[in-house]
């Protein structure tokens, strides 16, 4: 193990104390930043990846036992805790090691002794740009990421399934790129909610000159503009029942035939389909054809929400803010300690989209480089993390969430259906549906 690969957050309220570790951390080549409250080492927590935690139980603002258990409900991961503690909290600390915790010391302390613990406890932290990846931070997400090196060099058929806005088609754009010249070969994404039922076919397919009305050339269609790559298919629960028929033996014959041609082509793609329903579901109402759900079900990769990855949060909105930063001349954007707390605290029931449009929107109209809560979340009201909802299960306060998303996405676009279903990135029949169930209707005017 590398000692330069430890980074350690060191949380002491003791000024002497603190500069004598942290001094001492570093002639070791152990990397450390020093935090004198508890609050600042956990937004320090929240925003980069340590190798260990020191900390002292006893601090100004939350004692230690408040920053591990507080750290733990709003991160997946947490580095290991070792507790720093004086004759009167060894008991408190026996009971943080029954919690979690990686261990504790005693004071007075023996550096050297600590010093060896640091080094047996600590997880490296891989050098920059190796450890961030390309999709998250979070375990959930370095999962796929770890998975899609595996597939890549498979040729099966993928189905991603999750919410709306979680990174569907991201994640399908990964998975080529880590194939076999992947940067060389075609990537073509189709929304199949959004293509009209009676064009999907010409438009997957493609047609011959003549073939209807209106075919005054040939054209290729996705199948065979993908040919030699990738063709993601999203939202593949929303294709007819008619059309589920022709993609089944597509896949199975590894042919396409274009509307008005008597011959059938060859072609070789990636398959990869994607959808936010339970298409289990879909086939007990007959909405979807079981023989075509295992031939696309080779292999599943589930996307957890936003909400259920909090680690990536910020890793997102930093990323997000350097592209408008970009966009905009270099202004460098930023967000105070106030707003990344708010971002956190945001349940995101739009997910990694709705983060997206929310920083977008904040750097467009905000007169300063560094945001704050009102500019980038406005009156929108955030749940305490960690505060039970008395009464209310999650799915119901995130049903509402949704109702009053949508409401405002549609207010904002004059009840456009078309509009508002392309800004939420759904098909509209989707945001039809969803409005149906929220009992979302148009204002009398």
């Amino acid at each position: 193990m590398s000692n330069g690969a430890l980074r350690i957050c060191l949380v002491e309220d003791d000024e002497l104390m603190g500069e004598a570790l942290s001094e001492r951390f570093e002639m070791e080549g152990l990397k450390c930043d020093w935090h004198q409250r508890g609050k600042d080492a956990l937004l320090a927590l929240q925003r980069r990846r340590y190798s260990i935690v020191v900390s002292d139980i006893h601090l100004p603002d939350l004692s230690g036992e408040d920053l591990f258990v507080g750290l733990r409900q709003v991160r997946t991961e947490v580095p290991p805790f070792l507790f720093m503690t004086g004759y009167g909290t060894i008991g408190q600390a026996v009971r943080l090691l029954k919690l979690g915790a990686a261990d504790y010391v005693a004071k007075p302390l023996d550096i050297d002794a600590l010093v060896q613990r640091i080094r047996a406890l600590g997880i490296p932290v891989e050098p920059a740009g190796q450890s961030e990846g390309t999709l998250g931070l979070s375990a959930a997400m370095r999962t796929v990421e770890q998975m899609l090196g595996r597939l890549a060099a498979a040729d099966g058929t993928v189905l991603i399934t999750g919410e709306s806005g979680v990174g569907k088609e991201l994640v399908a754009r990964r998975l080529h790129i880590l194939g076999e010249n992947g940067q060389a070969r075609p990537f073509v994404a189709v929304n199949c909610g959004a293509i009209p039922e009676t064009l999907l076919e010409a438009e997957l397919f493609g047609f011959e000159k003549g073939a209807f009305t209106g075919a005054s050339k040939e054209r290729r269609g996705y199948f065979e503009q993908a040919d030699g790559g990738t063709l993601f298919l999203d939202e593949v629960g929303d294709m007819p029942p008619a059309m589920q028929v022709k993609l089944l033996r597509a896949i199975q014959e590894r042919t396409i035939t274009r509307i008005g041609a008597e011959a059938s082509l060859e072609v070789d793609v990636r398959l990869v389909c994607a959808t936010h329903e339970d298409l289990r579901q879909l086939i007990e109402t007959g909405r979807f054809r079981e023989d075509l759900y295992y031939r696309i079900n080779v292999i599943h990769l589930r996307i957890p929400p936003l909400r259920d990855r909090r680690d990536d949060i910020l890793w997102l909105a930093r990323r997000f803010l350097a592209e408008q930063s970009a966009k905009r001349g270099g202004m460098p954007f930023s967000l105070n300690a106030a707003a990344e707390r708010a971002m956190l605290a945001h349940l995101w029931p739009g997910n990694i989209r709705e983060l997206k449009h929310c920083i977008e929107r904040a750097c467009i109209l905000s007169d300063r480089p560094q945001l704050g809560p009102e500019a980038l979340l406005g009156d929108t009201p955030q749940p305490a993390l960690g505060v039970a909802l008395a009464g209310e299960p999650l799915g119901v306060h995130l049903g509402d969430c949704e109702k009053h998303y949508i409401g405002r996405a549609l207010a904002l676009y004059g009840w456009r259906i078309s509009d508002t279903a392309d800004a939420l990135g759904i098909s509209r029949k989707n945001l039809w549906e969803k409005m149906k169930k929220h009992g979302i209707a148009e204002p009398a005017r």
